[in-house]
C-alpha cells in the first residue's frame, strides 16, 4: 500500500434525501431493481428437494408421534362401534400404543413402497407402489 492510503481520512456517508413521488403517468407493473427500506427481505427460496430432504432428517431424528391424538383416537372409537353397539372406554395407554403401531406399520409401508417406486426407476410414489407392497407382503401382513 501506498502511504497516502493510510494518511487518508475515512469519508462520511452521505445522506440520502427522501424518496420522491411517483409521477402519475408511470405505470404499476414497474419492477424494481432492489428491495427498498419499506418493503421486508425476500423469503429464501430453496431449490426443488431441499426442503423436503431436510424435513425427512427432521423427522427421522424426532420419536413423538407424528398423527394427532385428538382424531386418531375418535376414529379408534367409530371404528370401534362399527364392530360393538356397545359404547368401550379407552385407556389413554392402550390407544398410544395402538397409535405407535399403526405409525410403525405406515413408515413401514410407505418405505417399501418407495423401495418399488425406486425399483421402477422413479421418484415419484405412485397408489400402484403401495398396491405392489399389499400384495407381496400377502394377507397376513395386511
Amino acid at each position: 500500500m501506498t502511504r497516502d492510503a493510510h494518511r487518508r481520512k475515512p469519508s462520511t456517508p452521505k445522506k440520502r434525501s427522501p424518496p420522491r413521488p411517483a409521477p402519475a403517468s408511470t405505470s404499476r407493473t414497474r419492477r424494481t431493481s432492489g428491495p427498498t427500506e419499506g418493503t421486508p427481505r425476500k423469503k429464501r427460496r430453496f431449490r426443488p428437494g431441499v426442503k423436503a430432504l431436510m424435513e425427512i432428517r427432521k423427522y427421522q431424528k424426532s420419536t413423538d408421534l407424528l398423527l394427532r391424538k385428538g382424531p386418531f383416537s375418535r376414529l379408534v372409537r367409530e371404528v370401534c362401534q362399527m364392530f360393538s353397539r356397545e359404547h368401550m372406554m379407552w385407556q389413554a395407554y392402550a390407544l398410544m400404543a395402538l397409535q405407535e403401531a399403526a405409525e410403525a406399520f405406515l413408515v413401514r409401508l410407505f418405505s417399501d413402497a418407495n423401495v418399488c417406486a425406486i425399483h421402477a426407476k422413479r421418484v415419484t410414489l405412485y397408489p400402484r407402489d403401495m398396491q405392489l407392497v399389499r400384495r407381496i407382503r400377502g394377507v397376513e401382513h395386511l
